[in-house]
């Protein structure tokens, strides 16, 4: 029997990717952090496609493409992201990629370089993908779909919250201003904004525990 392919899309720090992990893990499919490949191509285009001042040269990263082999390798049970058999799980975590990683990923050509990849891994179901535009653009006849969203200061929290755990030197302030911005990137965009799928469930789990926003998502997907 097939098992189901679930879109999870929604504002940064809503949770989308530690919840997926855990639904993965409980019904047994395979989970997809969309978000950390286009982090991975950030890392990259950091390392290798800067200018002088710094700035991502997004016209070298494009001529560049054929250079980025991006997959996750399934370690202790944990689904681990390597760049040409690079482990860069923890890097592209780090403030650099965060206030980079917009900008890389509205570029159209970034987008159609991994969406191929992406609905490859979907078509025998069994798949939990999360990101922005996985009900609207890279999975839209997905089986289950949902929209995560919380307040700006719960997210906040919980990002600041997230770099202290990973080592990573954070301001608070500076979370909540790149979180903001990274909104209005977004939802900017001209290609695959963020936005809700016309049949997505939403859950704002501004006030829900991790736990309970799990539970919510299994209690829809549960007959199927």
């Amino acid at each position: 029997m097939k098992k189901p392919v679930i879109a999870i899309d929604g504002f940064s720090s809503t949770g989308k990717s530690s919840i997926s992990k855990i639904i993965a893990q409980r019904l047994e499919l395979v989970h997809l952090d969309t978000g950390a490949l286009y982090r991975g191509v950030t890392w990259f285009a950091l390392q290798n496609c800067c200018r002088a001042d710094g700035t991502v040269d997004i016209g070298e990263l494009f001529k560049n493409f054929d250079h980025i082999h991006l997959e996750f390798r399934n370690i202790g049970n944990e689904l681990v992201l390597f760049l040409n058999e690079i482990n860069i799980t923890k890097e592209i975590r780090s403030n650099e990629v965060s206030e980079n990683v917009s900008n890389v990923a509205k570029q159209a050509e970034v987008r159609e370089f991994l969406l191929g990849y992406q609905r490859k891994l979907a078509e025998k179901g069994g798949v939990i993908m999360d990101g922005r535009d996985i009900g609207t653009v890279v999975l839209p006849d997905a089986d289950f779909k949902f929209f995560l969203t919380a307040s700006i200061e719960e997210r906040t929290k919980r990002r600041y919250q997230e770099l202290l755990g990973l080592g990573i030197t954070a301001d608070e302030k500076q979370v909540a201003d790149n979180l903001a911005e990274r909104d209005r990137i977004d939802s900017e965009r001209e290609v695959a904004p963020l936005r809700q799928a016309e049949d997505a469930i939403v859950i704002d789990n501004t006030d829900m525990s991790k736990k309970e926003t799990i539970e919510m998502i299994l209690n829809h997907v549960k007959n199927f």
